[in-house]
């Protein structure tokens, strides 16, 4: 099961599908050099994976040097609807 809070980033929890990168690694590109941002699928599977571990109102937010889950998440700071006035 993947450590979401164990890596300099949440998304290096999981393996890469494009480039095959283990958790931990940094995506590379064809040429072998360190890509600049992830591969877009490993970015999806790392989505996939948190909802699937944590739930669909889970988040992960930056604490200091590392990353906490929130299981709420954004729950209790989302808009809510303004109540209708009575006709």
């Amino acid at each position: 099961m993947p450590d979401f809070t164990a890596h300099r980033h949440p998304v290096l929890a999981v393996r890469c599908p494009d480039c095959r990168r283990a958790p931990g690694n940094w995506c590379r590109r064809p040429s072998g050099h360190m890509a600049s941002d992830f591969h877009a699928s490993r970015k999806a599977e790392a989505d996939r994976e948190f909802i699937d571990q944590h739930g669909p109102d889970a988040s992960i937010e930056r604490v200091g040097d590392g990353w906490a889950v929130d299981p709420r998440g954004r729950v209790g700071i989302r808009p809510r609807p303004e109540p209708s006035a009575p006709s």
